[in-house]
This record gives structure tokens, C-alpha cells and sequence, in this order.
């Protein structure tokens, strides 16, 4: 099945996750069929949805007729056959009990067509164990949204044994199309990425509470303003539920061991039945005022051992296949609204920091749960992210260099093809960006082209051509180019793109994923594919209108002139053009200046500015978090005295 083959979705279940999703769906243009156990269950769902689309609609986040066109969408239905009959991808949202999944499940295989593809909507279950209950494991995966599922930007795509490689793309693609950001779980794990984080530090947070290490407000003080993330452990555990977590403990528990053995303290709430804000009282009281977390009575040791826990889950998502440390960082931020990675935060606190940590519990309380992972310890001298000489790659079409102290150089290495790009090229420059993200010395990327003549004059059509580029095989290049330039757009540092030369087509979509661009007098720009009766196919039909404009994109496109550096600059893509003679000089002074200003507003700065080309209310979302966390920083003390000093500040991303 493909993509567009896709035009009915049924929704089972109509509970929160259940309508959110069906609102979702029916936003990005599809047919629901809505359906829950009773009458009053489905309409419930269904009013939830009416009020949901009337409040985007009452904020201009869509117009009333599209809002209308939406609710039209959707079929509230009790009659299981009614609700499935028809549907091409079945979403199952009902509650998380592993029984009543297979029920339901059974009899959804009674009446769903054979080309459906089934997906449950599950937080931490075994999609293996669910897909057996099918006759179809090879068309069940897991694809699972978070709350609420129109603002979140999430989704978990979860392999199960049996799980075609097919099944998962297409959900991945069904995802983008209701406006989501799939991150794929290699690995069929419980509590998949996201939940494997979370709730072992919700249980660690408990277990420090009772063994009398520490109070609910210190370590929710710790965990909001020394780490930063946006809730403390447990008023997050009130928010969702504590008697929502507890149970994925205990699942985890059942499969994973007693790492995993939930703190009787989260035992005690749940059969006390004050489970959070859902029922008044859970760690805070909701009754009296709710939860007013101290900004300063957090301590190093509570963050040390919070962060152990993190990297510890981290290490072992990673060495067991289920995702690697980028996608895990990913997955966090959007789920969780964490301003870093896990990953991320334990490289910059030092791994070997942490297993220390991890191995003095572990010998102190001989708890299972301290148990270093195998990866973490292999891992402890160079990090999740630093690569070292055994993994460092050998590229024939790109080099790094540092030209400075903080600058990373990226240079396409091609001058007798004009540094044009290749397959083997975008292969090499994506482990090139990795390896320059990677390097903690480097706090900005310049990327330029060998010789004066190209930055890249666009993709090697003639090697293309020669390999016998069909129809799939071009989508697929497509996808790796559009992945690989936007690397540098989300990656944490700031990018330059150092213009010297002709800039054409693919070389102009390189460049058009940099934060800023600087041009040689004697450049050339523009994107000739429609001169080729092709289009920009590595970015350039979306990203180039961030840039410039609808009005421009469309002239650059459709024209497929090629302009001068100072047109581009008056355009609004080129931001300084300097004389042939000055232009390495200035390229490399721009890269260092950006290298020498605060990195965390930098990369929260990218992340929210992306996000909100995506989703302004997400990107506002980021942004406010960003915003917080940043008034905790070093950084900020730093530039705050600098400029009472009258000096230039010296960051260090702290």
C-alpha cells in the first residue's frame, strides 16, 4: 500500500488519545470513522473534537470553513463492522490493558479488509505480542502519539517482529501528513523511547523520597531549575498520572527485570487513589494551590544521580538497537519538551561522571536498578556523541579541517566535477556533519567548496545518470539529499555557507539549509532544474520560500536564471557579498564570531525558529521553554556581567 492508497482511517476508541487522534487525521484531509463501546463514549469524542477545531478555529489557526470541512470528516460510530469495513489504516486507542487490546483486536480481524494496516496507539505494550493476535503481524506496528496529539508534534513509529519494512515507512509518511514528526523504534522494547526515559526517573525521583535522601520539592527543584527540564519529576508525574506510570513500571518490571521494581512510594499513591490533578491530590495537593516548586533548594547530588538514571536508559536504548542517541534526544525533546537530549545532557556532564555515579550506588545499595549498562561503560570515555579513532570515517569527496579554535570546516572536495554532488558525496557529507556535531570543540560549521571556481555547481546528473536512476530510485535520492542538507538545519550550531563560485541547483539547496550565507563577488546563483524538466528535489520547492518568499522561490524556480551574489542579497538569501580577495578571510571571521556567542540560545534559537516554520504554536511552545531554561544558565550570568563590564562576553554553554 502506498501513501495516497490511504483514505479512510478508523479511530477505535474515542477517549482523549482516541478523538485527538481522530481530529488529526480528519485535519490532514482523511475520512474517520470514530468508534468506542457505547453511544455516549463516541459522542463524547466527537462534541471533544466540534470544541477542539472551534478553539483553532476561534485562535486563526484555521479558517471556520476548514474547521467545518474537518468535523464533516469524521463518523462518530458504535457498530465495530460499520466502523472498519472500509478503512485502509485502522488506529487502535483504547484503554492500556493489554487483554482488552487483543479483544479488540480479534475482532477488528473479522471485519477489517485485508489490505488494512493496523497500528495501536500503545505507550509501552508489545506490539509482537499484540500483532500475534492478528492474522496479519506483518501489517501491525506500533504508532504511538502523545497528549494531546493535536498540539504534540511526536509520534513513535514501533516495529514488531513480524513488522514489514514497507508497514513502517508508510506510517512514518502517515505521520508527516497529519503534520507530525515520526521517530522510529528499531527495536520492539517496552516503553519504546520516551517512556523508557521518563518513568525510570519518575521511579528514581520516588526512590530518593523514600529512603529520606530527599524531599518532593528538592528534587523536583533539581529537576526543573538545575537540569531545566519543564516540570519537576513528580509534578509531572501528577500531571499525567501517577497510576499511569506505575503501570508501565510494572510492565517494564514484568519484562525487563527488577531494574525496573517500582518504589513503594508510587504503590502507595496509586491504592490511596491520589493519582494527581486528575483526582485532586497526588504529591501536590490541587485543592490548596497545586504544586510551587522552590527555584533553589535543588543540590548537585540529586542532579548527578537523575542524570546517572537518564544515561543509564540511554545507553541501554542504544546498545540494544532500539534507536540510536540522536533519535532518542529527538524523541525527548518532542514528547517531553526536554531543551536537550538525554544523550545530549550526559556527554556535557561527562559520561565517566556518571557511571561513577551509577557504580557507587550500585555498590552502596546493591540495587539492580544502578546496574551500569554494558554500552555506557563502553561508551564512558568519549561519550554518545564524540567519535573516536576507531569509528572516525575516511571520505574520498569531503574533508573537515579547523581553521580555528571552535570552527568546524566542511569542504566538498570535488574541484574537477565542480564539486558537484554525488550519492557517495551526500553519504559522506552527512557523516562529515555528524562528526563535526559530535566534535565538543566546535561551535560553528563552515561549509565551503574546493577552489574558486564552485561552492557546488548541483547534483552530478551524469553519475546519476550513468547508475540507471529509475523512478524508486530517485524518490529515495531525493529523501537522502533532503535528509542530509537538513542536517545542518537542525543540528545544534550555527551553519555557514561560505559562496565562492557557481551555487546551482542541488549546491543552492546545500546552501539554502545554513543560517547564514556569504558570497564572493564573482558567485553565480540559482536552481536551472526546470531547464532540465526536473524540480529542486533536495529541498529547494520548501525550503527556499522560507528564505526569500512564495513570490521570489517561484521566480528563482520557474526562471531557473542564474542571479548575482547582490541580487540573492537584495532577495534576502545572500547576507553580505565581499571581494574575491576577502571572501576566505570573511567567511572563516563570520563561522568564528557565531562560534564565540552563547551555544544554548543557539541551538534553542535553530530548534524554535524550525519548529515554528513547521507549527508556529509548537515553535512558540519551544520557545518558552528555551526561554526559561536560559535564565538558568551560566551563559546568561556571563553576558549579563560582560555587559555591565563593558566586555565581550566568553561563553562556555553552560
Amino acid at each position: 500500500m502506498e501513501l495516497e492508497d490511504i483514505n479512510t482511517i478508523a479511530v477505535l476508541g474515542a477517549g482523549n488519545m482516541g478523538h485527538g487522534i481522530a481530529e488529526v487525521a480528519a485535519l490532514a484531509g482523511y475520512d474517520v470513522n470514530l468508534r468506542d463501546i457505547k453511544e455516549e463514549f463516541v459522542r463524547n469524542g466527537y462534541d471533544q473534537i466540534e470544541w477542539s477545531l472551534g478553539k483553532l478555529a476561534e485562535k486563526d489557526q484555521l479558517s471556520e470553513a476548514e474547521a467545518d470541512a474537518a468535523l464533516e470528516r469524521v463518523t462518530p460510530l458504535v457498530d465495530f463492522e460499520e466502523a472498519v469495513s472500509d478503512a485502509d489504516f485502522v488506529i487502535e486507542a483504547v484503554p492500556e490493558k493489554m487483554d482488552i487490546k487483543k479483544d479488540v483486536y480479534g475482532e477488528l480481524e473479522e471485519y477489517a479488509p485485508d489490505r488494512a494496516v493496523f497500528a495501536t496507539n500503545t505507550s509501552s505494550l508489545s506490539i509482537t505480542e499484540l500483532s500475534e493476535v492478528t492474522n496479519r503481524p506483518e501489517k501491525f506496528c506500533g504508532m504511538h502519539f502523545f497528549n494531546p496529539p493535536v498540539r504534540m508534534q511526536l509520534v513513535e513509529v514501533i516495529t514488531g517482529a513480524y513488522t514489514n519494512e514497507n508497514v513502517l515507512d508508510l506510517t512514518e509518511q502517515l505521520a508527516e501528513e497529519m503534520g507530525k514528526t515520526p521517530v522510529r523504534v528499531r527495536k520492539d522494547s517496552p516503553g519504546f523511547i520516551v517512556n523508557r526515559v521518563l518513568v525510570p526517573l519518575m521511579n528514581e525521583a520516588a526512590w530518593m523520597v523514600e529512603s529520606g535522601d530527599a524531599t518532593v520539592e528538592e528534587v523536583d527543584s533539581a529537576t526543573k531549575f538545575d537540569i531545566g527540564l519543564p516540570m519537576g519529576s513528580f509534578e509531572l508525574a501528577d500531571q499525567v498520572g501517577i497510576d499511569v506510570g506505575y503501570h508501565v513500571l510494572e510492565y517494564m518490571h514484568e519484562e525487563l527485570g527488577d531494574a525496573y521494581e517500582p518504589c513503594p512510594l508510587l504503590k502507595e499513591k496509586v491504592e490511596e487513589e491520589n493519582l494527581g490533578k486528575k483526582t485532586g491530590r497526588g504529591f501536590y495537593d490541587y485543592e490548596d494551590g497545586g504544586a510551587d516548586v522552590p527555584t533553589d533548594a535543588g543540590n548537585e547530588a540529586i542532579v548527578d544521580r537523575l542524570r546517572a538514571v537518564m544515561a543509564n536508559e540511554v545507553a541501554k536504548l542504544v546498545g540494544n538497537d532500539v534507536a540510536p542517541a540522536s533519535e532518542i534526544d529527538d524523541a525527548v525533546m518532542l514528547g517531553a519538551g526536554f531543551p536537550e537530549g538525554p544523550a545530549r545532557m550526559a556527554d556535557e556532564a561527562g559520561l565517566d561522571t556518571l557511571l561513577e555515579t551509577l557504580e557507587d550506588l550500585h555498590e552502596e545499595t546493591g540495587a539492580a536498578r544502578y546496574e551500569p549498562a554494558d554500552y555506557l561503560e563502553e561508551r564512558a570515555e568519549v561519550g554518545f556523541y564524540e567519535v573516536d579513532d576507531e569509528e572516525r570515517v575516511e571520505f574520498e569527496t569531503v574533508r573537515i579541517e579547523k581553521p580555528g579554535e571552535m570552527v568546524g570546516q566542511i569542504v566538498i572536495d570535488r574541484p574537477h566535477r565542480m564539486n558537484t554532488i554525488s550519492g557517495q558525496l551526500l553519504d559522506e557529507l552527512s557523516d562529515a556533519i555528524d562528526e563535526a556535531v559530535a566534535d565538543s570543540e566546535v561551535r560553528a560549521i563552515l561549509i565551503t567548496g574546493e577552489g574558486d571556481k564552485a561552492f557546488s555547481a548541483g547534483a552530478d546528473v551524469q553519475s546519476m545518470a550513468a547508475g540507471g536512476a529509475d523512478s524508486l530510485n530517485a524518490v529515495d535520492l531525493s529523501r537522502k539529499g533532503q535528509e542530509t542538507f537538513g542536517k545542518l538545519e537542525s543540528c545544534p550550531m550555527p551553519v555557514v555557507a561560505g559562496i565562492d563560485g557557481y551555487c546551482l541547483g542541488g549546491g543552492m539547496e546545500l546552501a539554502t539549509c545554513a543560517d547564514l550565507r556569504i558570497a564572493s563577488e564573482r558567485s553565480e546563483l540559482g536552481q536551472p532544474e526546470h531547464d532540465l524538466g526536473l524540480l529542486p528535489g533536495w529541498g529547494g520547492t520548501q525550503r527556499l520560500q522560507h528564505i526569500v518568499g512564495e513570490g521570489r522561490a517561484k521566480e528563482i524556480i520557474f526562471t531557473a536564471d542564474r542571479f548575482d551574489p547582490e541580487t540573492m542579497a537584495d532577495y534576502g538569501f545572500i547576507n553580505e557579498v565581499v571581494p574575491n580577495d576577502e571572501f576566505e578571510d570573511r567567511a572563516f571571521d563570520l563561522a568564528a564570531d557565531l562560534a564565540a556567542g552563547p551555544p544554548i540560545a543557539q541551538k534553542m534559537t535553530k530548534r524554535a525558529m524550525l519548529k515554528g516554520w513547521e507549527n508556529t504554536e509548537a515553535g512558540l511552545e519551544i520557545e518558552a521553554q528555551a526561554f526559561g531554561h536560559l535564565m538558568s544558565t551560566d551563559d546568561l550570568m556571563e553576558g549579563v556581567t560582560a555587559f555591565m563590564g563593558n566586555r565581550d562576553p566568553e561563553f562556555e554553554g553552560k
